[in-house]
């Protein structure tokens, strides 16, 4: 895994944030509402990473192969 590359990564850090706020809603005093609020979206933005990440790497997966068939 590159570390750099994760970390220079945009869809990382909107998750990452989106976890951040996430937790602290989930955290914060207020309402049960909005609280599972905050749970919700924490999870929200990591599944959403995951299926980015995941996208990009079977289009790369994907090209990868295209190129074998051509050699």
């Amino acid at each position: 895994m590159n570390w750099k590359e994760k970390l220079s990564s945009r869809k990382f850090w909107v998750a990452v944030s989106g976890l951040v706020v996430g937790a602290i809603a989930l955290f914060s005093p207020g309402t049960d509402t909005s609280q599972i609020t905050g749970v919700i979206m924490a999870l929200g933005s990591v599944v959403a990473y995951i299926v980015g990440e995941g996208m990009v790497d079977a289009a790369a997966a994907g090209s990868a192969q295209n190129q074998d068939k051509k050699n």
